[in-house]
């Protein structure tokens, strides 16, 4: 499967739904609607449970603020790509979250063209930083 030439793919609204449902949240720092101009959610300050699918391109950015918002006392939970062997995956995330393995492979939403689907070329998880 060919690597995707954006990184505005939008989860499945089930998915969200299900995973809003078990963690409230409040805020969203990599919201499908960006536009420029809007805050960066690096440099943003997160809700106390923020829901974080990031672009894939410069996740370990994106895992390593995640798990400074968790050392603030905030819920974060991210939808990342089961990739365990890397520096972020251990520095961060091993041995301070909760990790849920996906069954199959996420169909994201084009936001672009919302009828388009498209299966992510690798399998993901859930990671959950949580007190």
């Amino acid at each position: 499967m060919p690597k995707s030439k954006s990184d505005k793919w939008e989860t499945p609204k089930a998915l969200y739904d299900e995973w809003n449902k078990e963690f409230a949240f409040d805020y969203d720092p990599c919201p499908i609607t960006w536009t420029e101009g809007d805050q960066d959610g690096l440099t943003a300050v997160w809700g106390q449970s923020t829901f974080c699918n990031p672009p894939y391109s410069k996740v370990a950015l994106w895992i390593k603020k995640a798990h400074d918002e968790w050392r603030l006392g905030k819920k974060v939970v991210m939808l990342i790509n089961a990739i365990t062997d890397t520096k972020a995956f251990h520095e961060y995330i091993y041995g301070n979250a909760e990790i849920r393995f996906l069954k199959g492979r996420i169909s994201f939403i084009d936001p672009n063209n919302r009828t388009k689907r498209q299966p992510n070329v690798k399998p993901s998880i859930l990671v959950i930083f949580t007190h």
